[in-house]
């Protein structure tokens, strides 16, 4: 026997055992022919890549860009690939400490833009303000990036610098600003005249209902008879901690159900017997996520009136899965709904009384509006 006949036999038996391989595999995995085919397909761009690519390609790299490219490919900017660094940038702003420059943000129609800067931050010190679009990071415009990834290039080690290129009444400029450890107080009461209580509360972290708590025992203790919300410029946050703040505020009953595609429903619920005092939640468009949850639940089961403008309309539940490497996958699952079955997704939630700053408002006319209302809802 000759020995191309040899070699071509070594190659054909090495292809069967491949293929059975895989096979088998995919028997197991109870994957599909066209499954296997789309499998077939990425693993031969890999190995040739790998083979005929004229630098030397990494592995790991490799796989990393694979699973970026599939998460970006669903076209949903709270769906993202996490490496290490930004995974753990991720658990250290939850925790409600991290480096950074004190802002929050909002994405919405390809557009990012600073939603609310926290006092005595670097942010504030650099003079950024609510309403600035943000078009570059480093030098890296933001439309090349998704949405997670502004926030954690804009995150980083404490003292090192991040340039960003603001866009403000049609000009641009760029600001340099030193990063600071950014300790997050995320729910802060005081009392208000006639027996009236106010709680801002600015994000949904770990630690915000235990903050929340704090706060509404002690406007209790000095006599509180109302209550007003404040949850303008809240991008949202954890669920869990909206859902032990709803507890404490809506009566007894559904506060959300989250909902999966294939219909199945996981439904939160307050155990507080009934509210003990008259509530008025002020919201506006950059009011999101968990506070459209909290507001939606207030609203529907009549335990609260709702004042501002439209909310911002985050109606979609994210899950982030940790992987092998330090890694994570944040991945939409589920859209939730308020009491009333309203998916707010897209849309949003219209407040019961409407009202916006006009330009030559010197004063925050929309507390101003809330102390009115509940001032007749405590009558």
């Amino acid at each position: 026997m000759s020995k191309k006949k040899i070699i071509i036999g070594i190659v054909v038996t090495a292809l069967v055992s491949a293929c059975l391989t895989i096979g088998g595999l995919c028997f197991a995995l109870g994957i599909n022919v066209r499954q296997a085919g789309d499998l077939a397909r990425f693993f031969g761009v890999k190995h040739f890549i790998e083979a005929r690519y004229v630098n030397e390609v990494d592995d790991s790299q490799l796989m990393d860009g694979a699973i970026s490219g599939m998460v970006q490919s669903l076209g949903d900017p709270h769906s993202i690939y996490m490496k290490a660094d930004m995974y753990q940038q991720l658990k250290e702003h939850t925790e409600g400490e991290f480096g950074g420059i004190g802002v929050t943000m909002g994405f919405k129609d390809n557009k990012v833009t600073i939603i609310s800067v926290l006092p005595d931050t670097p942010g504030e010190k650099a003079g950024l303000a609510a309403g600035d679009e943000i078009m570059a990071v480093d030098g890296t415009p933001v439309s090349e990036l998704q949405s997670e990834e502004v926030a954690m290039h804009i995150r980083g080690e404490v003292g090192t610098h991040v340039t960003l290129t603001i866009s403000r009444d049609g000009s641009e400029s760029d600001y340099d600003i030193e990063r600071a450890t950014i300790k997050i107080e995320t729910a802060k009461g005081k009392m208000l005249a006639d027996g009236m209580g106010y709680i801002r509360i600015a994000s949904f972290s770990e630690n915000t209902d235990k903050e929340f708590k704090a706060a509404y025992d002690e406007l209790e203790a000095q006599g509180m008879k109302g209550l007003i919300i404040d949850l303008r410029e809240n991008p949202g946050g954890l669920v869990t901690s909206c859902v032990n703040i709803a507890n404490m505020v809506v009566p007894k009953g559904p506060i959300v159900s989250v909902v999966e595609r294939d219909g199945s429903k996981e439904v939160h619920e307050s155990k507080l017997e009934k509210e003990k005092y008259p509530i008025v939640v002020l919201i506006d468009g950059n009011s999101a996520s968990a506070s459209e949850i909290l507001a939606g639940a207030l609203q529907d089961t009549g335990a609260a009136t709702i004042v501002g403008t439209k909310s911002y309309g985050k109606g979609s539940v994210q899950v982030v899965m940790p992987m092998f490497h330090n890694d994570a996958l944040k991945l939409t699952i589920a859209k939730y709904y308020t009491p009333n079955g309203r998916c707010i997704d897209g849309i949003g939630i219209e407040p019961d009384v409407a009202i916006d700053f006009q330009s030559g408002d010197t004063t925050d006319v929309q507390l101003e509006k809330a102390e009115e209302v509940l001032r007749e809802k405590m009558q």
